[in-house]
This record gives C-alpha cells, structure tokens and sequence, in this order.
C-alpha cells in the first residue's frame, strides 16, 4: 500500500490541472466574488460577507477533487494497471486505501492554503485554530470518499465531470455557500440539513469566529465522517464491478 500512496503523491504533484482546481479557480472566484458582494458597503457587513465567502468557496471546490480521482481511476483501469495490482497479493481494501490517502492529503492542504489565503489577504478571523484543522481533516476525507465512491460508479471521464459539477455547484447553491442559508426558503433550508456541504460551511464560520461549541463540532464531526464513510463502503462494493471492466 505505501508504493501506491508514493506513486499517487508523485502523480499528482506532476497534475498541473490539479493545481488549477485545487487552488488557481477557487482563489479567482473567492478574489471576483467578494469584490462583487463588498462593494459599498460598510465595514461590518463586508467582515461578515468574507467571512462567508471564504470558507463558502473553500467548501465547494474541495469536491472538485473527485474529477482527478474519476480520472486516475478510469485511467488505472484502461491501461491495465487495476488488473495487473489485483494480481498481487495485496487486498482490495489496500489497494483503495493506498489510491484514497493521497488525495486525503492533497485536500487537507489545499483548504489550510486557502484559509491561510483568506488570512493574509482579507484578515479573515480563526479564532479556534484547532477546530478549524480538525474541521479540514475530516472535510478532505468526506470528500476524498465520495470521490471514491464516484471513481469506481462512473463509466466515462465526462460522466465523472458532469456528476462532479452537479455535487459541487448544486451542493453549493442548496448548502448555502452562494446565499445566506438564512435568506433561501424554508424547504430549501430543510434540504441543506442533508448535505455534508451545509454542516461544514457553519462549521467552519463558526469557528472562524471563535462560537462553535464541542457538542456542535461532535454533530458536524460524525455526520461528515458518515458521509465519507458511505463514500468508501460503496467502492468497497463496486470494486469487484470495476474491476471486471479493467483491461488485462
């Protein structure tokens, strides 16, 4: 498993779209947007609108990881690399464990780069350090698992695509990382209770402004932590089905 961990950080450190989703687009969008939404307006309200935007954005890209892990997979799979791993002796449980850490790692610092970003360019607050970090961890594990899970459903590199854009845009705009979750229907509210996107998004705002509490980072914690699980269950099950599939 440790060969296939190095391989996957050496692959991707090489990924120069990677980097552009990782950090270039989310940084461009997060620069656009609060220049757009803090536009006259006065200091107290453009504090609270960053303090949205940042971690807004940050939230909705880190699912975007799941096009490089769609394509990693596919390309493992067509090139004959899946079968020739599963002809040794290693199980398949390390084999997806050894493909999921990497990206684990690659998320977790592409959300300490853009918070820090936020820091040094618009003085966001980070009032409890260590929620924050734990919150990051266990963000890039939910999404890094639902990744996986989508890694081994998917069929086509454009499927991947089109199902990533639906999880990280649509989960954006039901969560509440464009608008206010306050400021959406009700129904629309009741919605966002269901998707790991919501309860990372106040989590971390609430962190940033040193009010959440233990009880809240439990909550946030375990129902992310099932998400990502649920990721890694399904691969666990497809495995088989994908493996079929892989050329020989």
């Amino acid at each position: 498993m440790g060969a296939i961990v190095t391989l996957e950080i050496k692959k991707n450190l090489q990924d120069r779209g990677l980097l552009f989703w990782m950090l270039i687009l989310p940084i461009i969008f997060t620069v656009l947007f609060i220049a757009v939404f803090t536009s006259g307006v006065d200091e107290s309200a453009r504090q609270q609108i960053i303090t949205s935007i940042v971690p807004g954005y940050t939230v909705m890209f880190v699912f975007f990881i799941m096009i490089s892990m769609v394509s990693t997979f596919l390309k493992d799979r067509d090139l004959g690399m899946t079968a020739r791993i599963a002809s040794t002796p290693i199980s398949p449980y390390f084999y997806l464990l050894g493909k999921w850490i990497p990206y684990i790692f690659i998320v977790w610092v592409q959300i300490i780069i853009l918070f820090l970003f936020g820091k040094l360019v618009y003085q966001i607050p980070l009032a409890q350090p260590i929620f924050l970090l734990v919150l990051s961890v266990i963000l890039a594990f939910t999404s890094t698992g639902l990744g996986l899970a989508l890694a081994l459903l998917v069929k086509t590199d454009n499927m991947g695509l089109a199902i990533t854009q639906i999880i990280g845009l649509g989960g954006a705009l039901l969560s509440g990382l464009w608008i206010p979750i306050d400021m959406m229907p009700d129904f629309l509210q009741t919605i966002a209770h269901f998707l790991p996107q919501y309860w990372a998004h106040q989590a971390f705002q609430d962190a940033m402004n040193g009010t959440l509490m233990f009880k809240e980072l439990f909550q946030t914690l375990l129902i992310l932590f099932a998400f990502g699980s649920i990721g890694f269950i399904i691969a666990t099950v497809r495995y088989p089905y994908f493996l079929k599939r892989a050329r020989g």
